[in-house]
């Protein structure tokens, strides 16, 4: 899974692809059929790649792209995204077991299943992802 290039931006829904840095600063596409672009500018927003985004553990962070993983191979139907609680928790259970019941919200269970059904179609998530730079 490759997903090197694709970041959340603090403020914004969805996810964006990073394609380019200006003096302005970092330049984002939507991953919509819109491709509308816009520039960040990191002074004032806050971005994470989803690559080195973690997720609350009971002994130790679990990676979004395991959790991804985990998705992507279990036979568990994905829950809409708008379930009541306890059914996004019961599904979590299953695809990040060992994740922290007391700091992982509703709201972020529903994120990374919003997130998912987002990357889910892209030819980066069968990608192989590159070594990481030394």
């Amino acid at each position: 899974m490759n997903l090197r290039g694709l970041v959340s931006v603090t403020g914004k829904p969805g996810l964006y692809k990073l394609i380019g840095q200006n003096k302005g600063g970092f330049v984002l596409e939507t991953l919509d059929a819109a491709k509308l672009k816009s520039v960040v500018n990191l002074s004032t927003t806050k971005m994470a790649t989803l690559e080195d985004i973690t997720i609350y553990g009971e002994e130790e962070e679990i990676r979004l792209l395991d959790v991804f993983v985990t998705i992507k191979t279990n036979s568990t139907e994905l829950p809409d995204p708008k379930a009541d609680g306890t059914t996004l928790r019961t599904f979590f259970r299953e695809v990040a077991p060992g994740h922290d019941e007391d700091r992982v919200y509703s709201s972020d269970i529903k994120k990374v299943i919003t997130w998912y059904n987002i990357i889910k179609e892209l030819p980066l998530f069968d990608e192989e992802a590159p070594a990481p730079l030394v």
